[in-house]
């Protein structure tokens, strides 16, 4: 059984607290720009895959016109989109880490074990929430990956292979990838990692998270870091 030596976490919903801002900011672009009728149920859905691809998604089922769905348009929306998330990443007093983050990945260095975050924000809001946070000195987090840095986002896997790039690590199934949205199971899957785990403290419950099979369910962090202990013992017997 091969040792693993990096967990890869999602962003909002998974190690940042989130009230469903994100879903809003996201409904309220599209709103903005003409297209009313987008609900926050389908903004939730798109939560996890890069911005610009879930606007796309959403112009295809909302514009019947389809020649109105360009790239300048796209780029419009996500463009008021980021803004607004500038904005309140910068400002909101409520922005966090999720309870027990921090001392999870604390555990998992003290195993040996790399921590990264993943996204599907652009590096300029990932970058924002970082420092926010105070894991902008890379302390906790060894690498993150932005969706804008890579040519397709989740549920693609080149935001893990970047990672596993920079770290220096070559095999798959030495990476666990922890996520609230069926893309980040997707992403984990798609990358061949050992482990690629539904995190239920997000937007989406265990009974919407497991049509998408993820090899485990979790309903904390904490819960996450057992599940390593709990392998990682068993290597070792």
């Amino acid at each position: 059984m091969p040792k693993i030596r990096l967990a890869v976490f999602d962003m909002a919903g998974t190690t940042i607290h989130d009230e469903n801002n994100v879903a809003k900011a996201f409904q309220n672009a599209l709103n903005s720009h003409g297209y009313p009728g987008v609900t926050l149920q389908e903004a939730n859905e798109k939560m996890g895959y890069s911005k610009p691809q879930a606007i796309r998604d959403l112009l295809y089922i909302h514009e019947p016109d389809k020649s109105k769905i360009t790239a300048a348009t796209i780029s419009a929306i996500h463009d008021a989109f980021v803004a607004g998330m500038l904005e309140y990443y910068t400002t909101d007093p409520t922005i966090r880490a999720i309870a027990d983050a921090e001392a999870v990945f604390a555990g998992l260095h003290e195993m040996g074990i790399k921590v990264a975050l993943d996204t599907g924000f652009s590096r300029d809001i990932t970058d924002i929430i970082l420092k926010r946070v105070g894991w902008d000195d890379y302390r906790l987090v060894d690498a993150t990956a932005a969706s804008d840095e890579v040519s397709q986002g989740r549920p693609f896997p080149f935001m893990i292979e970047k990672i596993m790039a920079e770290l220096g690590i070559d095999d798959p199934k030495a990476v666990i990838k922890i996520g609230d949205t069926e893309v980040d199971i997707h992403e984990g899957h798609n990358a061949g990692c050992l482990m690629s785990i539904g995190i239920t403290s997000g937007v989406f419950s265990a009974n919407e998270l497991i049509p998408h099979n993820p090899s485990h369910l979790a309903h904390s962090l904490t819960e996450v870091l057992d599940l390593v202990r709990t392998y990682e013992s068993q290597t070792e017997a």
